[in-house]
C-alpha cells in the first residue's frame, strides 16, 4: 500500500465501502384545515376590517389633565388633531411636552399643522406632504409658538 492511499485511508478519503441509496417514495399528504365545531368561533380577524376601524379623533383640551385622554387614544392606534387655542399659553406648551414624549414612546409623530394646532399620529398611521409654506405666513402673525 503506498503512502497515498495510506493517508487517504487515515482521513477516510478512500471509500471501503459502497454506499447505496434507498429510493423512498414520498407520499405528500394534503393539508386538511381544521373542522369547526358548532357553537365555538374562530380567532380570525380580517385585515380589511382592521383597516377600516382606524379613526382620528379631534381635541380642544381647556385643561391639562385632558393631556392624558389624548395620549390613550394614541395608545389605541389612534391619530389626534390637538387644538390649543381655547387653552392658557403655559398648559399648552406642557401638554405639547407631554405628547412628544408620548408619539416618542409609542414610535409615532407629532407635527404642526396650523396655528396652536398639531396632529399626533401612532406608528400605523402614515403622514405625507408638508405645510410649512402656509406656516411661515403666520410665524410673524403670532409669537405664540
Amino acid at each position: 500500500m503506498s503512502i497515498k492511499s495510506k493517508i487517504k485511508t487515515f482521513f477516510f478519503l478512500d471509500d471501503e465501502y459502497d454506499y447505496t441509496e434507498e429510493d423512498f417514495p414520498e407520499e405528500v399528504e394534503p393539508v386538511k384545515a381544521p373542522k369547526q365545531q358548532s357553537g365555538k368561533q374562530q380567532n380570525v380577524v380580517s385585515l380589511q376590517s382592521a383597516q377600516k376601524s382606524s379613526k382620528v379623533v379631534l381635541i380642544e383640551p381647556r385643561v391639562y389633565a385632558e393631556a392624558q385622554d389624548i395620549a390613550d387614544h394614541l395608545k389605541k392606534f389612534r391619530a389626534v388633531v390637538v387644538n390649543l387655542q381655547r387653552i392658557e399659553h403655559d398648559q399648552a406648551k406642557r401638554i405639547v411636552d407631554f405628547l412628544s414624549g408620548t408619539v416618542y414612546a409609542i414610535g409615532g409623530d407629532i407635527q404642526r399643522i396650523g396655528n396652536s394646532i398639531f396632529l399626533c399620529t401612532p406608528d400605523n398611521v402614515e403622514v405625507s406632504g408638508n405645510i410649512s409654506e402656509i406656516l411661515q405666513e403666520y410665524e410673524f402673525e403670532d409669537s405664540r409658538w
